[in-house]
């Protein structure tokens, strides 16, 4: 009989389903794929390795990480990165195969080809996010759209599974592939709403913070901007934590912004640290641009925010308007007008006691509802199918014909 958990020697019995993540894009240690996709598989039971790029051979919280070489050059992640990914791959020679960037969907058919289970993790809906890429010319975007999707339905349709983050995105696949389940980016309650990160609120800096990827259509520029248009008796700063677009062209032109004097840039942080940062202000920000990915994306950072018992000032879309206007945690502004940015930042600080309402509701929100621990019974229970499956020696149904 299986035992559920992982004993302490990280021995792997033939009885267990031996599972690999892959991706070329992220880091090994990626909040998704490792903290809380790999390590709840690892506690309930299943073997668990990551193929990485740019990484040491390790062993943490019984998850194995297996490093190849990477590439900050595209083309190279797409031809050699992705060779040695499949090489590895086929050494491990794992029941179930887990990728997360659309640049392996021919590493995970030509797996699927050798009759092994299939994970593709759609994080994006990618041909909605084609539309914006600014390395793109824009009179090219919308055919690289439309091949690109028509490549990512063939091949979504013939795996074994798709993990998907939003409903949106469900919707598009759940016709191309019955076993399409929606497993959201929920934070961990636990490491933000433990007892030991109940401050008080006038402990609290006059602070706002955003966390996350640092690029122009996710309104950095429109929130340095802002805070140049604070009062001068408002003490208030912006703490920024999270990496910057390689393209950086833009943060060295907003740090000679007058706003730039009231930033804080802490740069690209591990989650624990993040989580103190969001401990000690009194808002966050999400002022993604108005664009077609954009609309209908659930960032995690949002349920970050809410956990950490801080009000939301958000960009007004109608899903985010549902989340955060539902649990009456948040405000909402147009992301591309500074001045009413700039406002809202000011109204939150100056009005403690809303603000510090706002925060407690957000906080029992994410404990009833948008936690980890929720969405991490969904991806258990399609990896035990593929354990009954394993056990009882059932085909899949969507292997590739020779």
């Amino acid at each position: 009989m299986d035992d559920v958990r992982v004993n302490s020697q990280s021995l792997w019995p033939m009885s267990q389903l031996k599972t690999v993540h892959m991706t070329s894009v992220h880091t090994p240690l990626d909040p998704r794929i490792f903290h809380k996709e790999c390590r709840s598989l690892a506690r309930a039971g299943f073997a668990v390795t990551v193929i990485g790029a740019d990484w040491k051979e390790a062993e943490q919280d019984h998850v194995r990480i297996k490093p190849i070489p990477g590439s900050a050059s595209r083309l190279r992640r797409m031809t050699r990165t992705g060779f040695d990914m499949y090489q590895e791959a086929v050494r491990q020679n794992a029941d179930v195969y887990h990728f997360h960037d659309p640049e392996l969907i021919p590493i995970g058919l030509l797996l699927r080809a050798k009759g092994k289970k299939v994970i593709y993790d759609i994080h994006e809906d990618m041909p909605k996010e084609i539309l914006s890429k600014p390395y793109l010319p824009k009179w090219s975007r919308e055919l690289v759209s439309r091949i690109v999707g028509t490549i990512e339905n063939f091949a979504s349709a013939r795996f074994s599974g798709l993990v998907v983050v939003t409903p949106s995105i469900a919707k598009r696949f759940a016709r191309l592939n019955p076993q399409t389940i929606i497993v959201h980016n929920y934070p961990y309650a636990a490491e933000l709403v433990g007892e030991d990160t109940r401050r008080p609120w006038d402990s609290r800096r006059h602070s706002v913070a955003c966390v996350g990827g640092l690029t122009l259509h996710r309104g950095i520029r429109e929130m340095v901007q802002a805070m140049a248009l604070l009062p001068l008796s408002l003490p208030a700063t912006l703490e920024l934590a999270g990496p910057q677009s390689k393209d950086d062209a833009h943060i060295m032109e907003l740090r000679r912004h007058p706003g730039w004097a009231r930033v804080h840039h802490h740069g690209f942080i591990d989650q624990q640290h993040t989580f103190r940062i969001l401990q000690s202000v009194r808002a966050g920000l999400v002022l993604y641009h108005p664009e077609p990915n954009q609309v209908e994306s659930m960032p995690q950072k949002i349920f970050e925010y809410m956990g950490a018992g801080i009000p939301v000032i958000a960009s007004d879309f109608p899903l985010w308007r549902k989340i955060i206007g539902d649990a009456d945690c948040g405000y909402f502004v147009d992301p591309l007008d500074r001045n009413a940015i700039a406002k809202m930042i000011a109204y939150v600080l100056t009005h403690p006691s809303e603000a510090e309402a706002m925060g407690r509701r957000g906080q029992a929100a994410v404990l009833a509802q948008y936690n980890w621990d929720t969405e991490a019974k969904k991806l258990i229970a399609l990896y035990s199918q593929f354990r009954t499956d394993r056990l009882g020696n059932h085909a899949d149904t969507r292997a590739i014909p020779n």
